[in-house]
């Protein structure tokens, strides 16, 4: 079972996005590179963002080998770095299998999975392994009349609409962490 204690003691070995992607390799360290200088959140996005007031940790099970972290996680860095009371963090899903087991999808050890707490590391979200938007573009190319060359690239539509699926879930939870009684009594707003 998720306990605070579990989450928060696997958030702080956790490290920043940065440091998470040097770990990969060389061609790894790349591709995650080359996705995230295309990704590019909308004025209105980081105003948004920027506007939070309740500190939200936000651990991500990752793998860097995998595609769809590839083509997620720069979206949820740039999120981040526009909002600052966002405290985003990574773990390797193969080094964290305990973790990663509490978490499955589908039965499955899904990546990337974003696990949303509150400031005192309580669970409150999880969203993972894909957004609706990247699960549509996804489902289009694999269960139509074809399918793309491995590594083809992500069309800019396609990273606007899952940035805005990510945009959406890290409002959702701030709008559930600024209603929270619990947290409204302590700050007394």
């Amino acid at each position: 079972m998720l306990t605070h204690a579990m989450l928060r003691d696997t958030f702080q070995e956790a490290v920043a996005y940065r440091e998470y992607v040097a770990t990969g390799r060389s061609d790894q360290i790349e591709s995650w590179s080359k996705f995230h200088a295309q990704v590019q959140l909308a004025d209105p996005q980081r105003k948004l963002l920027g506007s939070f007031t309740r500190r939200m940790p936000v651990l991500v099970i990752s793998g860097l080998w995998c595609g769809d972290c590839v083509q997620q996680c720069p979206i949820l860095e740039r999120i981040a770095a526009a909002g600052r009371m966002i405290d985003l963090r990574f773990v390797d899903r193969d080094a964290h299998a305990d973790l990663a087991d509490q978490v499955r999808i589908c039965g499955g050890l899904r990546v990337p999975t974003a696990i949303f707490m509150n400031e005192d590391f309580e669970f409150v979200s999880l969203l993972g392994d894909r957004t609706l938007s990247r699960y549509r573009a996804v489902a289009n190319r694999h269960l139509g009349p074809s399918c793309p060359l491995p590594g083809a690239p992500a069309c800019p539509d396609e990273i606007a609409a899952t940035a805005q699926d990510w945009v959406n879930e890290f409002e959702r939870v701030q709008l559930m962490l600024r209603l929270s009684a619990k947290l409204r009594e302590r700050y007394r707003d």
